[in-house]
């Protein structure tokens, strides 16, 4: 009798679970024309901010359940970062507008312009220069930091 009530509060436990699994919906993260083209900066979920007069406009398309790799866009102004710590993520740029000057702490640079994408290491150190862009980005981050 015992066996028997635990099989059947075991299978009504899973089966609650199952319909609970099931109403969850997963769909691909798409960014469409209209968001390439600013519209999703527009989003109420898009993080905008000001550091030493530039505006950053940021918003995440994924964010994997296991917190360890994104996607999203994003816009800024003209920066100048010295990146003397790694950069502590691996991270793919695509560039729709602008672009960006990366020279390694080894001296060697590279010049990325809209159109063109870079795979930065999250070992890499350098500066980073810009006069404005806008990117697709595409994370990864072993620990699930810096997402």
């Amino acid at each position: 009798m015992k066996q028997t009530t635990l099989l059947v509060l075991s299978i009504v436990v899973l089966a609650g679970w199952s319909a609970v699994a099931a109403d969850k919906v997963i769909t691909p993260a798409r960014i469409s024309k209209e968001d390439i083209s600013g519209k999703i900066f527009d989003r109420p979920d898009m993080i905008k901010e000001t550091h030493d007069g530039n505006t950053t406009l940021d918003v995440t398309t994924l964010l994997s359940s296991d917190q360890k790799f994104s996607s999203g866009m994003y816009r800024s102004g003209k920066t100048r970062f010295e990146i003397t710590e790694p950069y502590g993520v691996d991270e793919f740029m695509f560039f729709l507008e602008g672009g960006v000057t990366l020279t390694s702490s080894d001296g060697s640079v590279q010049v990325i312009k809209a159109g063109e994408g870079v795979t930065i290491p999250r070992e890499w150190t350098g500066v980073w220069k810009t006069d404005g862009y806008t990117k697709i980005w595409v994370i990864y981050s072993e620990d699930g930091s810096g997402l």
